[in-house]
């Protein structure tokens, strides 16, 4: 009996081990695409701790955007460019222990163009302390 228990039990924790759960850090990365997508300026804003820094890799805002005041200004230089904007995100992978978390993933907003973005955000008490924006023309839709 308990062999055949562990027959029918085996799949299933294969099955549970292999599936990626959303943690927090996941859940707030969503959230922060959602606000770039939306122009959410204030909200957007509100994701960064002090003294954050932005790596933008790519693209007409290539640079290093540090504080609130920079990733404001950049932020809204991005929204008043693109416009109204749709998001597709894929790939996304969290990681985490009791000082932080790392979320990447592959995201696609679209307006005026395509842009695809492989991005990296690090977390410290849920909050964005380091972003990377790495413009990525080979990034799979």
């Amino acid at each position: 009996m308990h062999r055949l228990l562990r027959l029918f039990l085996a799949p299933a924790l294969l099955l549970a081990a292999g599936t990626a759960l959303a943690g927090p850090a996941s859940d707030n990365a969503q959230a922060h695409f959602r606000a770039i997508t939306a122009g959410q300026m204030e909200n957007l804003l509100s994701q960064y701790a002090d003294g954050a820094a932005l790596e933008w890799v790519g693209g007409p805002l290539d640079g290093r955007y540090t504080g609130k005041t920079a990733l404001g200004e950049v932020w809204g230089k991005f929204v008043k460019a693109q416009g109204g904007l749709t998001v597709k995100v894929s790939n996304v992978q969290e990681s985490a222990n009791p000082k932080g978390a790392t979320v990447t993933a592959n995201v696609i907003f679209s307006g005026k163009n395509d842009i695809k973005v492989r991005y990296v955000l690090t977390y410290r008490d849920g909050k964005i302390v380091g972003e990377v924006w790495q413009i990525d023309p080979n990034l799979a839709g």
